[in-house]
């Protein structure tokens, strides 16, 4: 499995953190066969701060479980300080969820979360799997991201300002941007042709550095 790939791989130091009990017998026979390298943790990841157990860089690769995996990703996101703990995320999520974290303007998987991961880091798809490559098999494909943290966010903004555009942008997506952003600020419609946005384009055509600059002129006000 993944763990043994790991250190097989050359891995100095991994840590395990499984929920299921089933599986710690499995993983006491990893560390046993690679002494002083494997840590391992019966308990939910999102209760884990990895840096209270290891030191950076840290390089996180996880099969997710599906109902939590994008909200740990977030959280990995949105640290209070960056660059955050981790160098890199290696992740199997839905297929559909992986289409999200990549996705660009235009495209129907184009919202906040392509928009989060995309600030601060550089993100591609690096497998597809069937439901066959998994047993049982699911009734989704997935896929497996690679996230690569960058040194500084690719543009100047607050991070609670540029989530709050965002998320009002998206929450009504098929809506212009006069409406959808209607109340977020005074003379809001000479703000969006400052940011190089009409107000009658909506959210999924507009790109991240113009999201980013009108998140600077919401954060003036």
């Amino acid at each position: 499995g993944l763990t043994r790939g790991l250190l097989a791989e050359g891995a100095r130091r991994v840590l395990a953190i499984e929920k299921d009990s089933r599986c710690i017998p499995a993983l006491t026979e990893i560390s046993d066969a690679y002494p002083g390298r494997l840590s391992i943790i019966e308990g939910d990841a999102l209760d884990v701060n990895p840096l209270e157990l290891l030191t950076p860089p840290i390089r996180v690769a996880a099969n997710l479980p599906y109902n939590v995996g994008t909200e740990l990703l977030i959280r990995w996101l949105s640290p209070s300080s960056w660059p955050p703990f981790w160098q890199t995320l290696t992740l199997m999520f839905q297929r559909e969820v992986a289409e999200r974290i990549v996705a660009q303007p235009g495209s129907k998987a184009y919202g906040r979360l392509a928009l989060l991961a995309q600030w601060r880091a550089d993100a591609r798809i690096v497998m597809h799997l069937p439901p066959e490559a998994f047993s049982p098999p699911p009734k989704v494909s997935s896929a497996v991201v690679h996230l690569t943290a960058l040194e500084k966010p690719r543009y100047e903004a607050d991070a609670k300002t540029l989530e709050r555009v965002v998320a009002m942008a998206f929450n009504q997506r098929r809506k212009m941007m006069r409406s959808a952003l209607k109340g977020l600020m005074p003379d809001l419609e000479d703000h969006l042709i400052a940011a190089d946005i009409k107000p009658t384009d909506r959210a999924e055509t507009i790109d991240l550095e113009r999201f980013c600059a009108l998140a600077r002129l919401v954060k003036a006000q």
